[in-house]
């Protein structure tokens, strides 16, 4: 069986000039993995926005699998995130998305649920990444920025039309690249990102 796997990553937000997760989208354009067919997106980091093109993605490429990626820069391990909430929020002093808006305490779809668990295998493929020596860990939180408004938006579209569509969200660290500029800020090279992204969707056409 070949399990169809739509991924998505971001564009570059919050003044940085490169976002490792669209590298990786970019990297994943001629990729093959057995038992998998794979599809790519990049999102603009624009609240409801994002959600809409990836759920439109959804809609024309009927995949399997959604696996949304997304930057959590300050994070020492790559980190598939449990579950989404239902809000967006933006703390004063933070960045507003690329559109300038900056919602407080919101409801991102009012009378849904305010949690929406991932339904990836994410105990696993952490299991995975850390048998390859590549860091990660399982994150119970993903923000109220882009990322969970993202996840949470793509979660409840199937819980409404009841798809037999699994997802969620992993957040990947900053770049090397993004770590010269920013000497404090932990990152690991893209390849590894790379290869970690593979484990995951290897990990999750095993368990399908």
């Amino acid at each position: 069986m070949i399990v169809k796997i739509l991924i998505s990553g971001f564009e570059p937000f919050g003044g940085d000039a490169v976002n490792p997760t669209g590298a990786l989208m970019d990297a994943l354009a001629n990729e093959v993995i057995e038992g998998a067919e794979l599809k790519t997106v990049l999102l603009p980091v624009h609240f409801d926005e994002c959600a809409d093109l990836l759920i439109a993605e959804m809609e024309a490429y009927r995949p399997d699998v959604v696996i949304a990626c997304g930057l959590a820069k300050g994070r020492t391990s790559i980190t598939p995130e449990r579950i989404a909430v239902n809000v967006k929020d933006i703390p004063p002093g933070s960045y507003a998305d690329n559109q300038g808006q900056s919602p407080v305490d919101e409801p991102i779809v009012d009378g849904s649920p305010d949690g929406l668990f991932s339904t990836l295998p994410i105990r696993a493929m952490v299991d995975d990444m850390s048998a390859a020596g590549i860091p990660a860990t399982v994150s119970n939180t993903a923000g109220t920025y882009i990322c969970n408004n993202t996840m949470y938006r793509v979660l409840d579209h199937i819980r409404v039309g009841q798809l037999p569509i699994r997802a969620g969200f992993v957040h990947f660290p900053a770049s090397t690249e993004m770590a010269v500029l920013q000497p404090s800020v932990p990152s690991l090279p893209i390849p590894m990102m790379l290869d970690a992204l593979r484990i995951m969707i290897r990990t999750v056409v095993a368990d399908s």
